[in-house]
This record gives structure tokens, sequence and C-alpha cells, in this order.
């Protein structure tokens, strides 16, 4: 049985009058993870991510290794640590050196602490090239830490010098099996965010030094996203302002009907051709027996990122509000204040109402009863938790007990008997 009480959760305390300076704070979402006991500062562009953020994390990566492994990608996990002279063989040791963190061993042999992993990944595959076509397409993804030196660390999880992200690779025999890879690549990561049910848009944004000629950006639309989006409400399209010529986004866009919003990056696709797999010597042996070079792919989706985004568009600015597939628990139970007259009218009430609930895992009780329900219940509107279900005064009736259910998603509160609120949180579960 899941116990609020037994959970590591150091909420941020602020004495009545205090003045907090804390420059750090920018944006909504990292207020509210921090103010929750979500996150907790750790150093410049750090955080510690503490266990009720765990937990929607891991629902997270079980949502993406799903869709992933529809399309046969395969999990596996690279070192965090990749030799320089991969990046130098490259070129993009010099190219992205301002955001690279670089570290020496005792050898003096420089390393990188990878934000990316294309020169890695590559390297695997040269080092059993040449591979046979027969073993093509290959789609290989992790989920790990990845690391980028930013110049101004800010808004929390959204801009971190450490963050978790999903990233694919994949390798074809030809741009056209690479493009088909692509498309079903992209297919999953609309899956991914439609199951979220997330409101995003998918642009078409610049290779940059990744290298290719084809790349698309998914976007959560907010106002504290640093990218620039124009798009054109007419045919659908929207582009990345880095690509747009005079303000026009295609021939048949009028720049009266553009419109203008900002983003933030959530998922990044590209399809590299053989950027890497030339420079590294991967390669396959076609039908003629012959080698040729991989054609290649990547696929990003910032984990941690996609996680904060989520709760800066979501929320207000004094609740959370989460997709509900990733809430850290989805219902929570609230017994009354020990030693209240309804602590000994509802006894064991709470446990019958948790355990005639499916999705058991997914149930909390709060069982904090040193504090007054009035307490409890905003705490958890405050960190998002979807489903309340109150046992006060009116659960003590002997008559006609009900509940008070609070359904945050939906923004309802009422009254109900013990086994209309179950019927009813167990019908919001499945949708």
């Amino acid at each position: 049985m899941n116990r609020f009480s037994k959970i590591f959760f150091p909420q941020l305390i602020v004495p009545k009058n205090a003045v907090i300076k804390n420059q750090e704070l920018h944006s909504k979402s990292q207020k509210l993870m921090i103010d929750t006991g979500l996150i907790k500062h750790c150093g410049n562009g750090t955080y510690y991510i503490l266990p009720l953020l765990q937990r929607s994390m891991e629902k997270l990566i079980r949502i993406i290794d799903k869709y992933m492994s529809e399309i046969d990608g395969q999990k596996l996990t690279m070192p965090t640590l990749t030799a320089a002279d991969l990046w130098k063989k490259s070129g993009r040791f010099e190219t992205a050196a301002t955001e690279l963190m670089i570290t020496k061993d005792r050898h003096e042999r420089t390393q990188i602490l990878s934000p990316t992993h294309e020169e890695s990944v590559t390297n695997l595959i040269a080092s059993i090239s040449p591979v046979s076509y027969k073993s093509l397409p290959l789609r290989l993804y992790q989920i790990t830490p990845k690391f980028r030196d930013e110049l101004r660390p800010k808004f929390g999880l959204l801009r971190a010098k450490e963050f978790l992200m999903k990233d694919m690779y994949t390798f074809d025999i030809d741009l056209v099996e690479a493009k088909k890879t692509y498309d079903a690549v992209n297919g999953q990561y609309v899956k991914i965010l439609n199951h979220l049910q997330v409101p995003y848009a998918k642009i078409t944004a610049d290779t940059g030094n990744m290298g290719g000629k084809i790349s698309h950006e998914y976007h959560i639309i907010t106002e504290i996203g640093e990218d620039s989006i124009i798009s054109c409400p007419k045919c659908c399209h929207a582009i990345n302002r880095e690509l747009a010529k005079d303000g026009k986004i295609c021939e048949k866009c009028c720049e009266n009907d553009l419109k203008n919003e900002q983003g933030i990056e959530i998922g990044h696709t590209f399809i590299l051709e053989d950027r890497y797999s030339k420079l590294l010597k991967a390669t396959f042996l076609n039908k003629s027996g012959k080698p040729e070079c991989l054609q290649m792919g990547c696929y990003g989706i910032g984990v941690t990122r996609l996680i904060a985004a989520s709760i800066e568009l979501l929320s207000s600015e004094n609740e959370i509000r989460w997709p509900q597939e990733i809430a850290p628990y989805k219902v929570c139970i609230l017994p009354p204040k020990e030693g209240s007259k309804e602590e000994a009218a509802t006894k064991h009430l709470d446990n019958e109402i948790y355990n005639n609930i499916s999705h058991l895992d997914d149930i909390i009780i709060d069982d904090r009863a040193h504090m007054t329900i009035g307490k409890r219940l905003m705490d958890m509107k405050k960190l998002g938790i979807p489903y309340l279900i109150v046992i006060g005064s009116k659960s003590a009736d002997s008559q006609n007990p009900t509940v008070e259910v609070h359904d945050l998603k939906n923004n309802f509160v009422n009254d109900m008997s013990i086994n209309d609120a179950i019927n009813y949180v167990e019908k919001c579960l499945k949708t």
C-alpha cells in the first residue's frame, strides 16, 4: 500500500514575511516543481530528481519504450564518456566546442561527457563493418543522461546542464529506406505525444551541424519557449523562424495569414545521410557483395524537458497539472484527521476504497493524519494528483455515507456514494 508519509518529499517551506531571492526561479514549472518536492536545486544547471518525479520519468520511459519496440527499436546503453578523437574526426569537436563538457583522464586523454552519441554509435557499427544488408534496417536507441555546458542554465529542467534524453540512431541501405525509417519513427513520436494528450506542433527545422537535409522539431507552444515558430493556418505548415525567408513559409502563404508563436523544443529528428558513416567507415555489404556507406538517421526526445514543458503548459501559477499518464500517482485518498470524530466513524474506509480500485500502484493514501484534511487537500491539488477522494464529515453518516471526489483534470467536485466514487475514478483511469 502506497502511503504519503513514507515518501521523501522535501517541500519548500517559506516562513511568513520571508523575502526569497532566487534568481534561477524564472519559470512557472521550475517554481512549482521545487515547491512541491519534485526536484531540488543541486548546483548551477543541475537538479536532484526526487522520488515523485522519478515515478513520472519512469512512466514516460515505459511509454517511449512501448512505441519504440513497435518499430523494432532495440534498447542499449552507450558510454557517457566519448573519446574526443571521434568528435574531431566528425568535425564537431570544433563546431560544438563551446557547449561540450570536456574532461581529461590521468593519461591526458581528452574525453567528452556526451550531449549526443552520433559518433559513438557510428564507431560501434564501424567496428563490426561491413554488416550484411540482411541485418538492416537497424534501429538502436538509449535513454540516458546527457550533458551540455549551457552558458546560462535557466527554467529548471527546461534548460539544464544535465538532462535525460532518449536518442535513437538508425542505419539503412539507401536514402529511400532511410526516409521510410524516418517516417516510421516520426509516426511513433506523434503517437507518444497523442498518448500523453499534450498539445504540440511539428515543424520543419534546420539541420545545423548535425548533417543531412531533412529535419523536424516537436514543440510545446508556450510563452517562455526560446524557439520562434511561424505557422500558416491555411496550409497547416510550420517552420522554425531560422529557416523562414521573407516571412513566408511556402509560396501560397500570405504574410497576413502567418502566425508567430514561441515553442519549447521537446523532440528533434534528422536524416543524417552518410555524414558520419562515411567519415568513420560504417559500411554494409550490398546484394552484390560490395561495401557501401550506411545511411543514417537520429531521433531525440528530451525526457526531463518534455515533463517540465508539459507542466509549464498545463499548470496554473499555483497548482501543477500533469498529462494523466505520467502523473506520479493518479488517485489520492485522504482519510480524516487523527482524533477527529470522523476518524472513529470511518475507520478502515480508506483501505476499503483503496482495495476496490484497480491500478493499485497508481493509488496513494495521504496518511499524514496529524494534518487537517484541508491542508492535505491543498498539498495534493498543488501536486496535481488528478483524482482525490476525501473522507470527511459526510462519510460518517451512518445512513448515507458519501465521499468528496475532486477531479482536477475536468475541474469537477462532487459528493458521491462510496461505490459511485470508485466507479467514477475507475472510468476516468481508463480514458
